[in-house]
């Protein structure tokens, strides 16, 4: 192995640890704990080195974000290929969606809710964020009908999901409802007894 190689795949670990402190920490005491200092202090490499890797504590979260579309991407499929209607595909997808940000506030919060430096909607977002929404356009495409926007039908049925997510987790919805609001919301897009 070349001396260069070496050097790429230390780089490429340093990279890995930074991001993976920078979640670990999040989940644990939230993205206002994050900061340079500690993220050094917890990886034990210096302030510089995080500079070398990261411009700012935005570009560390947006790294973490994309592993976050990555994960909920990935999920969203498994839910998906799973289900057997096109009723069923559309809960599951919902379910995994509102699941994941359930479990991952401070993934979700990167991924959703704090301003990151990523390009959304547009050729250049990262192939995650790509996976991640067609993941949400193949559980809704196929309930599109004849004169629908497939891609709008989805954004609309994301705003949905995210909307659930966002007043239940800051507690302006009860979570002891959250079936039936999901419900509800497929219930509007794919009627019982079709699909």
């Amino acid at each position: 192995m070349s001396i260069q190689t070496r050097r790429e795949r230390e780089r490429a670990e340093r990279r890995r640890l930074i991001v993976t402190a920078a979640r670990e920490l999040a989940e644990a005491e939230g993205w206002d704990a994050v900061t340079t200092r500690r993220l050094a202090a917890e990886i034990e490499y210096s302030q510089p080195v995080l500079y070398s890797h990261f411009t700012s504590k935005g570009a560390i979260m947006a790294a973490v974000a994309v592993q976050g579309f990555a994960e909920l991407g990935a999920e969203m499929r498994t839910a998906r290929e799973a289900a057997g209607s096109t009723r069923e595909a559309l809960a599951a997808v919902g379910e995994a969606y509102t699941a994941f940000a359930q479990r991952r506030p401070a993934l979700y919060d990167a991924m959703f809710t704090h301003t990151v430096d990523l390009p959304f909607a547009t050729p250049e977002a990262p192939a995650a964020l790509w996976e991640a929404f067609g993941e949400l356009l193949r559980a809704v495409e196929p309930i599109a009908a004849k004169d629908d926007d497939p891609g709008l039908l989805t954004e609309t049925y994301w705003a949905g999901l995210h909307g659930l997510v966002t007043l239940m987790r800051s507690g302006r919805l009860p979570p002891q409802a959250h079936e039936r609001r999901l419900a509800l919301l497929i219930g509007h897009f794919v009627p019982h007894g079709t699909g």
